[in-house]
């Protein structure tokens, strides 16, 4: 298969799942290349992403590394199989691969956690909201640029919104649902329609209030995405310097947990919908 300039997250993923699968047998990366009939430059790029692989190569690989886990091995497969061209593919060449990754992330994803302390969730975002956040964010940015980003947010919804939706799970800060990132009107709108979502027999919203003493969980904030199976989960957090894709087994379990721990200190989804039904009135 051909190099590729700049591999997916899905792409790398996978690369490092079988890095994991090697590993895991003792294998030098050499040893490896051996038994595809490569060289150890080629097995480097298929462990990075950069180039593909085959189902046939990748089923030779899994048993070679006597990994016994067939439901792992025909996930793998799935993600190096897959020809899909999502709507995401559109903004390639003009929006960050990140913005992509993530909307790839969510078409696979088998369900949704978030943590949210500061800003409303992307995926409930109205474009007022996600117009006015883009905006202050990137003062630089030209209007179609801020366009750009809010139009590919919009289009994301479609995991929660769309004709197969996924369970999706949310934790949200009062401070988030407080701030008037777009100004009262708007947050009243914004407030309305996560009401609205929150009605939704697949959407469940809670909400941490100010009055929750002991609330150290301000670091909390992530997206986590289920994976076909659990170790193909994937946490999302802001890094300085970008998004960072979090995909380790010890990583994961510690955001599983972390996520567990924060939700179980919000208010049932009855009382948060009062809550932030209390706080549209008051704007």
């Amino acid at each position: 298969m051909g190099r590729r300039q700049e591999p997916t997250a899905r792409q790398a993923r996978l690369g490092r799942e079988l890095r994991r699968l090697r590993e895991a047998a003792g294998l030098k990366a050499t040893e490896a290349a051996g038994l595809l009939g490569v060289n150890s430059v080629q097995m480097s790029h298929i462990e990075s992403g950069i180039s593909g692989v085959s189902e046939q190569r990748l089923r030779r690989l899994a048993a070679n590394y006597a990994c016994t886990d067939a439901e792992l091995v025909d996930a793998l497969v799935a993600m190096a199989t897959d020809r899909s061209r999502g709507w995401w593919e559109e903004y390639r060449g003009v929006l960050p691969a990140a913005y992509l990754d993530l909307a790839e992330l969510d078409h696979h994803a088998t369900f949704r956690h978030d943590v949210a302390i500061i800003h409303v969730p992307g995926l409930f975002q109205t474009k007022d909201y996600a117009r006015s956040l883009f905006g202050y964010m990137n003062p630089e940015f030209p209007e179609d640029e801020v366009a750009l980003r809010v139009e590919h947010r919009m289009k994301r919804r479609v995991v929660i919104e769309g004709a197969t939706p996924i369970p999706y799970e949310t934790v949200i800060h009062e401070a988030a649902l407080r701030i008037r990132v777009a100004g009262r009107a708007a947050t009243q709108v914004q407030l309305h329609r996560i009401l609205e979502l929150s009605e939704l027999e697949h959407i469940t919203v809670q909400v941490i209030p100010f009055t929750h003493e002991d609330f150290a969980g301000a670091g909390s904030t992530m997206v986590h995405s289920g994976g076909s199976l659990p170790q193909l989960d994937t946490v999302v957090r802001d890094a300085p310097h970008g998004t960072a894709f979090v995909d380790s087994e010890a990583q994961l379990e510690h955001f599983r947990t972390l996520f567990r721990r924060v939700r179980g200190e919000a208010l049932p989804p009855k009382q948060s919908r009062d809550l932030i039904n209390q706080l549209a009135k008051e704007l």
